[in-house]
C-alpha cells in the first residue's frame, strides 16, 4: 500500500469550499487548504476553447499512439508482458507475477476478470486499515506467510482490474479541467451530483500534489507513481519510489525473500512509458439502436458522470509537479472515456479509506465506460453481470438517474443496452 498519506480533498458544497482530508497515517496536518490556483496546470494563455484539437488514436491493435516509436512500444510491451520469478525480484507475497496477468483483455493493457481483495475495520466512526495495509495479497511463496483477513475486520471488498489503455491521455488532462468538471456537475444535477476532487502526492516529484485520477480510489495522479505502487503492491517488487517491503498481516517476510534489494526504476519507467504510449479503447459497431440508446443515456443524466468527451492539456504543459511535460503525441487531444475520473458515492462504495481521507470511505471513481463491451463483470467489485444490474445498483448521488431509468420503456432500455455494448 502507498505509505505516503499526505492528502488534500476538495469537497464542493454550494460555495465550493476546499478542505483538507488527512489520511489514516498522517499527523500534524494543517486545516488550511490551498486556493484553487495552487493546483492549476494551465497558464492564462492556454485557453483550451481557442486551441485546435485532434482526435486521440484508438484501437485494440498493440500499436503506439506516437508517444514513442513502434520499436520502443514493442520493447515496452515485451517488458509489460514478462512474468517475474522469485530470483528476479518477485516478492514473497504478491497478487500476480506480471502486469499482463491482470491487464490483458482483449490486448495487453486491457481489463480482465482478476480481482484484488481489500479489508479493514470500521467501528461506526473511524476506519482502520487491516494489519499490513488494506490490500490483502492473494499469493505467497510459502504457505506459512499466506495473508488472510483477520477476525473483526468487517470491511471487505473485491476490486476488479482496471483498463489502462489510453491512460496517457488521462494523465495529460490538466487539473483545471477536472476541477471545472466537478463544479459543473453540481449545477448540471441541481446539487445532487458533485464529483470529489482529491489531491494526492506525485511520488517522483517529491510529493508535489496533483488531482488524483488513477485507481478505484483515485490514489494516484501520475502513471509513474501508479507503476511504482503496482510493482510493490501487486508483485512485491520494491523500487526507489516505494522502497518498503510488504508484510504478511503486518509480520515481516524478509526471510522468504531471495532478492530483498530494492530494484532500479528501469522496469517501472518502462511500465509507465507503455501506458503513456497505448491507444485509447476504440468504439465498437454503431447501429441505429445504439444511437437511440446514446440519446437516452444523455437524457436521463448518465453523461453527467460518464462524460463522453475530454481533452488533454496543450503540448508543452508541465504536469505531475513539473516532473513531466505533455508531449505532442498526447497534447491537445480529444478522447472519449465516458467517465469523469472523480470520486462519487453511488451506494456501492467499498468502505476503504486510502489517499482521500474519511470523506472518501464510501466513494469510488466513476468507472470509465470506454471498452466496457470487453467486460462481463461490471462495477468496481465485478458483482454486476448485466448492464441493467449495474444501473440498478446506482444509489446515492445517482439515485435520480436510476429512477429515470426505471421509467423507460422496454425499447428504450434495450437501446440503452445496445449503446453500452458499442463502447
Amino acid at each position: 500500500m502507498n505509505r505516503i498519506k499526505l492528502v488534500l480533498a476538495a469537497s464542493f458544497a454550494a460555495a465550493f469550499v476546499w478542505t483538507i482530508a488527512s489520511g489514516d497515517r498522517v499527523s500534524s496536518q494543517t486545516n488550511k487548504g490551498p486556493a484553487k490556483d495552487d493546483l492549476s496546470e494551465l497558464s492564462a494563455s492556454q485557453n483550451l476553447a481557442l486551441r485546435p484539437v485532434t482526435e486521440a488514436p484508438a484501437g485494440f491493435d498493440n500499436l503506439t499512439n506516437g508517444f514513442v516509436d513502434q520499436a520502443g512500444f514493442n520493447t515496452a510491451l515485451e517488458t509489460f508482458n514478462e512474468r517475474e520469478e522469485f530470483d528476479e525480484g518477485l516478492g514473497p507475497i504478491y497478487n500476480a507475477a506480471g502486469c499482463a496477468e491482470c491487464h490483458t483483455n482483449p490486448v495487453s493493457g486491457g481489463i480482465s476478470q482478476i480481482t484484488e481483495l481489500r479489508a479493514g475495520k470500521f467501528n461506526g466512526f473511524v476506519f482502520t486499515d487491516h494489519p499490513g495495509g488494506s490490500l490483502i495479497q492473494s499469493r505467497a511463496s510459502d504457505a506459512s506467510i499466506q495473508e488472510h483477513i483477520l477476525d473483526g475486520y468487517n470491511v471487505q471488498s473485491f476490486r476488479t482490474s482496471l483498463n489502462i489503455l489510453g491512460d496517457g491521455f488521462v494523465e495529460a488532462v490538466a487539473n483545471d479541467t477536472l476541477i471545472a468538471l466537478s463544479q459543473n456537475q453540481f449545477f448540471q444535477s441541481g446539487g445532487r451530483i458533485s464529483g470529489q476532487i482529491i489531491a494526492v502526492p506525485v511520488v517522483e516529484a517529491n510529493g508535489a500534489l496533483r488531482v488524483g485520477r488513477f485507481g478505484w480510489k483515485n490514489q494516484h495522479a501520475s502513471l509513474l507513481s501508479f507503476a511504482g505502487d503496482a510493482y510493490v503492491n501487486e508483485m512485491g517488487i520494491t523500487n526507489p519510489l516505494f522502497p518498503d517491503e510488504l508484510t504478511s498481516n503486518g509480520n515481516p517476510v524478509d526471510m522468504f525473500d531471495p532478492l530483498p534489494n530494492i530494484e532500479s526504476l528501469e522496469d517501472t519507467d518502462v511500465f509507465a512509458e507503455f501506458m503513456r504510449a497505448t491507444k485509447a479503447p476504440p468504439r465498437g459497431a454503431v447501429t441505429a439502436a445504439s444511437v437511440s440508446g446514446e440519446q437516452t443515456f444523455n437524457a436521463i443524466g448518465c453523461a453527467i458522470c460518464h462524460v463522453p468527451t475530454m481533452r488533454t492539456a496543450p503540448a508543452g504543459t508541465l504536469i505531475n509537479g513539473g516532473a513531466l511535460t505533455v508531449s505532442p503525441a498526447l497534447g491537445d487531444k480529444s478522447f472519449h472515456p465516458f467517465g469523469d475520473f472523480l470520486l462519487h458515492d453511488i451506494g456501492t462504495g467499498d468502505g476503504i479509506v486510502q489517499n482521500g481521507g474519511p470523506s472518501t470511505r464510501n466513494k469510488v471513481r466513476t468507472a470509465p465506460l470506454w471498452g466496457v463491451r470487453t467486460r462481463n463483470r461490471l462495477m468496481h467489485d465485478g458483482e454486476s453481470l448485466t448492464f441493467t444490474d449495474a444501473i440498478l445498483r446506482h444509489r446515492g448521488e445517482a439515485q435520480f438517474v436510476t429512477n429515470r431509468f426505471n421509467t423507460l420503456t422496454t425499447d428504450e432500455k434495450r437501446n440503452l443496452t445496445a449503446f453500452l455494448r458499442s463502447l
